[in-house]
């Protein structure tokens, strides 16, 4: 299959890296209270979530959103000071991240840096993602200002421990620059029927897996080993599967959990090596 051509160093995750999740954003609280409240639970290996209350962080602060940042940050706060010890892959992330629609490079850099600055203060975020990143070469000037800004700005605050995490949410591999400018990339994010044929870039070997992110939707739950051998053989640390999809009416296929989460985590475990 064409997964299996990947370069041999993009073979990276069969021992010792930890998979975890990363949740591109649940709805609502108020509307997906069951997937907040798990996202919490000791023993979820969680990498970060992200908060979008509005195709960013709305007017005012939110008190549904506080409560459910709130509670990710103490789970946080619990993993890295010894109260959870099931928690070891939240311990080395765990973050919640703020969703910055850069809209393929079209917002204004000062309406960005508004919204990252709501963001911080309001709900002590320990990151962002970066969403419809640019991909192409003349875009990553404008994005390395971005990230470099937004790294600074969460350096300065008090809710992210080592200067915070930055996501690109590109969805496909973009040019291999933009590797410099965050901490992670999202390079897949689409259905199943084409995930289980993807090949991965080049020269994403050069890279370790908790560099990449894949999310894909419509997998069926007799595929989920098939689907994580994929993503540790593309050398992707960071993974959000679900069986929903964006047909029958669903415009977000990852806004709710997927009918196997119980069973995802448990296979990923909360300190299991991949």
């Amino acid at each position: 299959m064409p997964h299996l051509t990947a370069p041999a160093d993009a073979r990276r995750t069969a021992g010792g890296e930890q998979l975890g999740f990363g949740v591109p954003g649940y709805a609502h609280p108020l509307l997906a209270p069951a997937e907040w409240a798990g996202l919490a639970r000791p023993g979820t290996p969680l990498h970060w979530a992200v908060l979008n209350i509005a195709d960013g962080p709305g007017s005012r602060p939110d008190p549904h959103c506080l409560e459910a940042a709130g509670r990710l940050h103490n789970a946080r706060e619990r993993a890295l000071h010894g109260g959870s010890p099931d928690d070891t892959v939240r311990a080395s992330g765990g973050r919640l991240l703020g969703h910055l629609d850069l809209a393929h490079g079209e917002r204004p850099f000062e309406e960005l840096i508004a919204d990252a600055r709501s963001f911080i203060d309001w709900y002590r975020i320990g990151g962002f993602y970066l969403a419809r990143c640019p991909t192409e070469r003349a875009g990553l000037p404008a994005v390395r200002r971005l990230t470099g800004t937004l790294h600074a700005l969460l350096a300065e605050s008090d809710s992210a421990d080592g200067g915070g995490r930055l996501v690109l949410g590109h969805g496909t591999h973009p040019y291999p620059g933009y590797a410099e400018a965050a901490d992670q990339l999202v390079t897949f994010q689409g259905p199943w029927t084409d995930y289980r044929w993807s090949q991965v870039a080049e020269w994403t070997a050069d890279y370790p897996p908790e560099r990449f992110a894949h999310f894909v939707h419509g997998v069926p739950r007799t595929h989920l080993e098939e689907a994580m051998r994929i993503a540790r053989w593309q050398g992707a640390g960071t993974i959000f599967f679900t069986d929903r999809d964006d047909r029958s009416g669903q415009s977000d296929p990852f806004a709710t959990l997927p009918r196997y989460w119980d069973e995802i985590v448990s296979r990923i475990g909360p300190g299991i090596s991949e």
